[in-house]
Parts: structure tokens; sequence; C-alpha cells
């Protein structure tokens, strides 16, 4: 029954997403339009972005297919248990893997697909009224919302029957739970290329347009005249899309193959049980539908308001059901690495991590949105100049980090106290049982923010401008809530995974005391834990700098054709887009790969020349310092963009003083915080630890080279 109510679901949630994509797609691209220029310029402008995406994500994928083959074939190597003779496992969990990362590409390739298409949609909707423009946003990102579950859904259990058939009969169950742990590597590791190569891509436009058009040139944002505004737009989608849905996609794959892992054993012989954690996904397909239906927008007033709704009445609606499915699906009392645990405990977690998970959506609203004093005040000292406001915001994003981390702090111990390790992975899924709807209105905000672009490209009346803002407006805020439950569900996810590498090690070591002779006192371990704070850094670094250079090459072409192309200021020219699209592809491409090796590499040697302790120490450490500073980076990074906002609304002197182009330098340095570095430590943090899960059997055979 469980088998069936999962696959069920999971189709539900794709013939949902397939309800929708219609809905949008059906909508006439000119629809309202009786000016032929008008509709001429939109048509075109529209086309140039969705070719854009869609050459970027091309050219991206390729690039991952050659990875996951050759990671693939390291797989099938590396991964074979010694405790299991006659069977590799390497090669299952490689088939695994490949499973978990197609889902992925395909998971992002609708993203954008839609995305794309609703983008205009949504413009030609604002001419109509508001509330039928935020439907089209709105369905566009629930697309990705039920899509994207839907498939993670029927990922898993089809993986779990296709391993049922494909694994010789009488095999241990926490072995085929090794092996599906390999679905959430392939998800992840896709997400790592999706996360930093489209941070790349978006930031690299994104402030040459803002640098070069802004401020140099004095020229509004989305002005047709700028060579880069193209890009930016294409990198909304690339980012905040594709990005964001591949990053979101592998925390759902990874915290539920780190709860089957740790499961495994005490419910081998309890189907209900032991498939829990993917309930747990499946059953939020028709509580988010339920959510959709709340969501009425009738003036501009009500946008925002019915966002953050629609994040409370999901949470609501799952702590109350997923009571019932708790106790229908564990038995009243288990056992899990010799501690007993009940039902009724288990669902204490669940409900932790789902509070947690709005909590820190709601602390990261606050910071962000400049409707409260933290922004304000960000926007009020970029009157005394750029490093004012600059400190201002750095010291926003530090003081930020305090209440998100203080209630995931109680999401951790809460969970361990009612049901040890396994009740930790029980919370991360609680903290993504707002998943569908939390990537929803996530992915609503790109597509409001490129119809306010495409409004003002083809040149639209003032109104469908007015209300298409009011759309981005909200759009940004959203989207900063949704960067803080990525990051906060990460968090929970990783030490998850953390939790399952250690189970899953001491398991195989069963003549050494694991989990007792890992100490802070032992140098190993203790030099793990700085070398894994040290990490976190680094990344960033690297990322940033990344975007720095791709920025670099950005702003010297948008200048060369400013300066080249004669008419472009007049409007009388048509500048390159094309070029600048380019230069950000080939720039996100060749940048991703240096912090790719990091994240991959990094876990793979410590392990091997150093043992397990040491890299327990390596992942406790770049959890802790990864989520801090990740939290802190996108906070600020997302005040410093809505500071620049508030002032362009009209606020401290407004558009064209020195106060605006203050806030505009803060914002700029902002961009590769929150959306580039800021997102890619949760992939740091994740695919390290969901690596070293899959690569345990290699670890205990042939680990700590060096200190053996």
């Amino acid at each position: 029954m469980t088998i069936s109510l999962i696959l069920v679901l999971s189709i539900f949630g794709l013939l949902i997403a397939l309800y929708y994509a219609r809905q949008v797609s059906q909508i006439p691209l000119t629809q309202g339009i009786s000016d032929s220029a008008e509709a001429e310029r939109l048509r075109k402008i529209h086309n140039a972005i969705s070719k854009g995406a869609m050459a970027f994500l091309t050219q991206e994928y390729r690039y991952m297919i050659y990875f996951m083959v050759a990671f693939a074939v390291l797989i099938s190597f590396l991964v074979d248990d010694p405790h299991t003779a006659n069977l590799n496992e390497g090669i299952y969990t490689a088939f695994s893997f490949l499973l978990g990362a197609g889902v992925s590409m395909v998971s992002g390739f609708i993203g954008m697909k839609i995305a794309t298409i609703g983008n205009a949609r949504t413009t030609v909707s604002a001419k109509t009224s508001i509330s039928k423009a935020f439907q089209v946003a709105l369905q566009s990102g629930a697309v990705m919302g039920f899509g994207l579950v839907g498939l993670a859904v029927l990922g898993l259990i089809g993986v779990y029957l296709m391993l049922l058939v494909l694994l010789p009969s009488g095999v241990d169950t926490h072995i085929l739970m090794e092996v599906i742990a390999g679905f959430g590597l392939g998800g992840s590791s896709i997400a790592l290329f999706g996360r930093v190569g489209g941070g790349i891509f978006t930031k690299a436009a994104d402030v040459g347009a803002d640098l070069v058009g802004k401020v140099e040139q004095g020229i509004p944002e989305d002005d047709p005249r700028n060579p880069a505004v193209i890009a930016d737009n294409v990198g909304d989608n690339v980012g905040d899309v594709a990005g964001m849905g591949a990053d979101l996609f592998g925390s759902c794959a990874e915290s539920t193959c780190a709860a089957l892992v740790i499961g495994a054993v005490a419910f081998a012989t309890n189907l209900e049980a032991l498939l829990f954690p993917i309930l747990i996904t499946a059953i939020g397909i028709p509580l988010a539908l339920a959510t959709m239906f709340t969501a009425r927008v009738q003036e501009e007033k009500d946008v925002a308001p019915t966002l953050k709704k629609m994040l409370i009445v999901s949470t609501v609606l799952s702590v109350v059901v997923m009571f019932f499915v708790t106790k229908w699906a564990l038995p009243a009392t288990f056992v899990i690495s010799g501690s007993e645990y009940t039902n009724l405990g288990i669902y204490w977690c669940y409900f932790a991590g789902a509070v947690a998970g709005l909590v820190v959506g709601l602390l990261t609203e606050y910071y962000t949105s400049h409707d409260f004093a933290p922004v304000r005040e960000v926007a009020k000292a970029s009157e005394t100049g750029a490093a004012t406001n600059i400190i201002f915001g750095l010291a926003l994003g530090y003081h930020s980090s305090v209440g998100s981390i203080l209630a995931i702090a109680v999401s951790i111990y809460v969970p361990f106290y009612f049901g040890g390790m396994y009740g930790v992975a029980i919370a991360a899924l609680g903290m993504l049982s707002t998943l569908i709807i939390g990537l929803a209105i996530d992915a609503y905000g790109p597509v409001a923010d490129n119809a306010g672009g495409i409004a003002e490209m083809s040149g639209m009346e003032e109104g469908v401008r007015k209300r298409t803002d009011v759309l981005d407006a909200a759009g940004n805020t959203t989207a900063a809530i949704g960067k803080g439950f990525a990051i906060g569900s990460a968090i929970l996810t990783a030490l998850a995974l953390f939790a399952a590498f250690l189970t899953r090690a001491d398991y195989l070591q069963p003549d050494v005391d694991l989990m007792s002779s890992i100490s802070l006192l032992d140098p190993l371990v203790l030099t793990g834990l700085f070398v894994g704070a040290m990490l976190p850094f680094l990344f960033s670094a690297m990322t940033m700098k990344s975007v720095g250079k791709a920025a670099f090459d950005m702003i010297e072409e948008v200048r060369r054709q400013f300066r080249t192309i004669d008419g472009i200021m007049e409007g009388k020219a048509e500048p390159d887009y094309a070029q600048c699209v380019a230069i950000s592809t080939k720039a996100a491409v060749r940048e991703m790969i240096p912090p790719g090796i990091l994240i991959l590499g990094t876990p793979i040697i410590v392990g091997f020349l150093f043992g397990i302790p040491a890299l327990a120490g390596v992942l406790a450490g770049s959890l802790v310092a990864g989520g801090v500073l990740a939290i802190s980076s996108a906070n600020s990074g997302g005040a410093w963009d809505n500071a620049k906002k508030y002032v362009e609304a009209g606020n401290l002197g407004g558009k064209g003083t020195d106060t605006h182009k203050a806030a505009v330098v803060g914002d700029t340095v902002g961009d590769p915080l929150k959306d580039t570095s800021g997102p890619s430590l949760n992939i740091l943090i994740k695919l390290s630890a969901i690596l070293s899960l899959v690569f345990v059997p290699f670890f205990v055979e042939y680990g700590g080279l060096l200190v053996n």
C-alpha cells in the first residue's frame, strides 16, 4: 500500500505541474497588445531571453554529462562494501548516482523552460490586472515546485524498486539503502554546477549592467540601450530557477537518503516505516495543492502578504496531517542504535524542523525587506557614501545569523532528544515540508523580475510597469526568504548526512567503537575541524573572485559597445545582446570548475589519507562555519539589494542622487554574496557529507593511509 500511495502521489504532482504549465503556455504571447511595433519588440525580447537561457543550460549540461560519466566510473571502482565479498555495490551505486543526476537535470530544464515561457505572459497579463499577472507568475513557479518534487519522489521510489529487482535476492536492507544514497549524491552533484555556474552567470551580467549602465551612463535598470540587459534577465532564470531548483532537489533527496540509511536496520521488516521518509515528501504534494487555492490577490497591497500567508498555511497543514501519518506509518516503539524511540517522539522531530524552517524564513524577511528597520538603516547609511553602506550591510548580515542559528540549534537539540540521529534526519524533512510552496514562490520571483524588464524594454505604458514592479518587489522578498529556507534546510540535511555517515561507518567496523572514539581531543579530529572551518571561506573566496573575473569581462564588453556602436545612447542602434550572453556563459562554465574540484576532492583525499575521524572533523567544521557564513552572506546581499530599491522608490532623495549611487555600489558588492557564494555554500556542506556517506566502504577498507 505504501509504495502504491507514493507512486500515485508522485504522478499526481507531475500532473499538477503539467496542468499549470498548460495554463501558462496557452496565454497568447501578445495578448492585449494592439500596437504591432510593441508586439514585435516583446516577441524579440522574449525570444532573446529564452534562447540565452537555453544556450547556457545546454552548454552547462554538456559539461555535466562528462562529469557524470567520469564520476560514475570512479564510484563503480571505489565503492564496495568489504563485508559483501560476492557483491560490488559500486556498480549499483553508480547506477543510482546517474539516475539522481539525470532527474535533477530534467527538473532544472523544466523550471527554466516554464520560467522563460511565463515571463512575457506575466507582462501581458499585467495589462489586464494585478490579479491576473500574479496568478500567471505564481503558476509558472508552481510548475517548478510540483514538477521537481514529483520527480524527486518518483525517482526515489523508482530507484528503490529497480534496485530490488537488480540486486541479488537476500541483500540486507542497509546495503540497499546505502546504494540508494547514490541517488542523493547525483542530485547534489548537479546542484553544485547549477548553483555555482548559475550564480557566476547571473552576477557577471548583473554587475556589468549596473556598474556601466546605472552608474557610468546614468540609464535606468532594464533599459534596452544597455547591452547587458538581456544577459541580466537570462541570469535571473539561470541562478534563481535552475540553480535553486537543483539545490532544493538535492536537499530533498539527500535528507531522505540519510533517514533511509539510519533507519534501515531498525525497519528492515516494516515497509511503511522503512519508506516513511519518502512518504513525508509525497504527502506534501496534495497539501501544497490545497495551499495554492488560498493564493488570491485583488489589489497591489495583497501580493506580498499572500505569498507569506502561503508559507504559513503550508506549514500548518503539514504539521497537522503528519501527526496522523506518523502514527500510522511508524510503530509505537522501536530501537535504533541501541536506543528506544516512539512514533510520537518522531512527530515532534518533524514538528521542530517544520517550525524552524518557517522561523528562519520570517527572520530572513525581517533582515532583508525594506519594510523593516534593518534594511532602512543600510539605506540611510548610503547618505554618507558607499563605505558606510557596506559597513552597515556587513553588520546586518553578521547580526542576522544569530536568530536563524538559534532556531536551527533548537531544531537540532529537540529532534536528537526525541529521535537521536534518525530524528535529526526527520527534522530536515520537516523543514522541507513546504518545499513545493517554497519553490513556487521562489521561482515566481525571477518570472516577475523578467516581466518587469520585458515591460520596460518593450516600451509598455506606465501602468503595466507599475504592476510588474509590485510583483517584482514581492519577489525580491520571497527570493530572500527562499535563500534563508534553502540554507536552513541545507544545514539540517548536512547534519543528517553526517549522522548517517557515522552510523554507516560504525556499522562497517563492528570491532571499533567509532562513536566513542571520535573526540575533540583527538589531534586528527581537532585538525580536521580547523581545516573544515577554513573550507567555506576558501570556497567563498573562489566563487567571489570568479564573479569578479566574469564581471570584468562583461564590463569591458558593455563599455566597448557604448564606445563603438554609434547611436546606442540615442536608441537609434541596437546593442549586441547575444555577445554579452555568450561572455557570461563562457565565464560561468570556466569558473565553476575549480570550486567543484575543491568540494568533490577534499572529502576523498582527507578520508583516504587520514581516515574517518579526520574526515568527521572536516565535515563538522565546514558544516558549522559554512552554515553561519551562508546565512550572513545571503542576508547582507539581500539587504543591500533592497536598500537600493528603497532609495529608488523615492526615499532619501531617490534615483540619480549620491545616496542612490552609494546604494548601487553596495548592491553590487552584495550581488555575489547573496546569489553566488552564499547559496553555493549549501552545496559545499551537503555535497561533502553525501559524498562521504557514499564512499564510506572505501574509507573503511583503504582510509587512513598516512596514520595507520
